[in-house]
């Protein structure tokens, strides 16, 4: 009876306490100060929205869209990403459930001699609960503001995920698309330089070619064989990169390159990287500010709110905690009588405990939580200046890019012309069969830039799009809230 009566007089104290709710230990944070330049390159208004397109708007051939689609479905990464989210999720309703406490049922049959020597049957049943946790100083609230980040930011990393494999799987087709050109422009090379070995060696034969015209030609037509095999390696590669990212093979109708005869092919599906649009425009960004939607740079915001959080779970161990227990239930002599005419029985137990010593457990606890956090506000700074690099890089490559595929188009339509006039000069006997292997070769040098450039250009545009967050930017409620 004395520990019932400590019971009901300590009750008083105990809903003071729960009404004047529990401390906040954990420091306050403020996000860190960009340690970047406040403007991007490229001119665009700092105070303008950043409408980007989703990327199905980005992509303008049909087969890649699909192709990108089969990727979301089916590859292995984003779908582990998708999994990591569900796991915080769940680990959150985990730390959450200290909140509330545990409560079991219990049935318990014992038969045992009493004091006088007879078999007496004892039967016990009843509600209990154990070492429930009153959140005074906050622990609990702590680690459940911790997995909140944890769990925010699983889901931003999700974000990042997808964004990182649809521009990956963008970048991929494209550059296979690039070596179908390539071996589509070394096959007309090997085929050109193959009819002028064979019109050398016919001219060498009566005499109007040297041998050492001949031997140039040789040499040419084994370099364009060469060229073509590596142009076949490299395609069969990028296919095999592809194919992994998707997640599976691919059918043909899928692949970049000319559409088939028995399909209905669009501009789009045959045209050149050199001739084609492809890619819609990425609009550009000033201010450094907007980097801060990317999902990237959220997943780390919200790693660093996640080590702030344990500062205060951690500081929370040099005081008090309070545990409470107890018990509902009946005892009979038997199993029938259990729930009607068996006596009552509770207790309620509270109890406070403090660490007296634990040789700077608890100090070194706490260094460790503002160690993390310091480490963590390390990799948001480091996180937000690798953004603002690959934003600025892709912002200054925009236009230089253009005006190289531009200059580069304008050489190559000089060397085409020069091809065409070199070869009239030469039927005509007013040159030599070098100077047209030398503008061929030149030529086919060019064509073989120009695809490179205007595929260097289209991978900067994707670069853009990711480097801005694409479409899995977060709102700019969403952004604002966080800061």
């Amino acid at each position: 009876m004395r520990r019932h009566r400590f019971a009901f007089s300590a009750l008083p104290l105990v809903a003071s306490l729960l009404l004047a709710g529990c401390i906040n230990l954990t420091p306050e944070l403020q996000r860190p100060a960009l340690p970047v330049p406040a403007t991007l390159p490229g001119g665009a208004d700092p105070s303008a929205p950043l409408a980007l397109p989703a990327w199905h708007d980005l992509v303008r051939d049909d087969r890649l869209r699909q192709v990108v689609e089969r990727a979301l479905a089916a590859n292995r990464d984003l779908r582990v990403a998708m999994l990591q989210v569900e796991r915080s999720r769940a680990q959150l309703r985990i730390t959450d459930a200290d909140f509330l406490p545990t409560v079991s049922g219990a049935l318990q049959y014992e038969r045992a001699p009493n004091s006088s020597g007879v078999q007496a049957t004892t039967v016990t049943g009843g509600l209990a609960v154990s070492s429930y946790e009153l959140d005074l100083f906050g622990r609990i609230r702590s680690n459940s503001d911790a997995a909140n980040a944890t769990l925010l930011a699983t889901e931003a990393g999700g974000r990042a995920a997808r964004l990182s494999l649809v521009t990956q799987v963008i970048s991929a087709w494209l550059t296979l698309a690039a070596d179908e050109e390539q071996l589509t422009l070394a096959r007309q090379t090997l085929a050109s330089r193959e009819d002028t070995l064979k019109l050398t060696s016919l001219r060498a034969q009566v005499g109007a070619a040297s041998d050492l015209d001949l031997r140039a030609a040789q040499s040419l037509a084994a370099q364009a064989k060469a060229t073509l095999a590596q142009y076949q390696r490299l395609r069969n590669q990028d296919e095999t990169a592809l194919n992994l990212a998707v997640g599976a093979a691919l059918p043909a109708n899928l692949l970049p390159g000319p559409a088939p005869l028995s399909t209905a092919a669009t501009v789009a599906n045959t045209a050149t990287l050199a001739t084609g649009e492809w890619l819609a425009d990425v609009p550009g960004a000033a201010s450094s500010e907007l980097l801060l939607a990317r999902p990237d740079l959220i997943q780390a915001e919200q790693a660093l709110r996640s080590a702030n959080a344990n500062i205060g779970a951690a500081r929370a161990a040099y005081f008090p905690k309070i545990l409470l227990s107890g018990s509902f239930g009946g005892v009979s002599d038997s199993l029938s009588n259990l729930f009607d005419s068996a006596t009552k029985a509770w207790t309620f137990t509270a109890q406070a405990a403090l660490t007296l010593f634990d040789a700077g457990r608890n100090q070194a606890n706490v260094k460790v939580a503002e160690v993390n956090r310091d480490i963590a506000v390390a990799q948001y700074e480091k996180a937000v200046q690798t953004a603002f690099k690959e934003a600025a890089d892709a912002l200054n490559g925009q236009s230089e890019w253009h005006r190289q595929v531009e200059a580069q188009q304008l050489f190559l339509d000089a060397e085409r012309e020069r091809t065409r006039l070199t070869r009239m000069k030469l039927d005509a006997g007013a040159a030599s069969l070098l100077e047209l292997q030398d503008a061929e070769r030149t030529r086919a040098a060019a064509e073989q830039a120009l695809v490179q450039y205007r595929l260097s250009e289209l991978l900067n545009r994707v670069a853009l799009y990711k480097a801005l967050g694409g479409e899995e930017r977060a709102s700019e409620q969403t952004a604002s809230a966080a800061k």
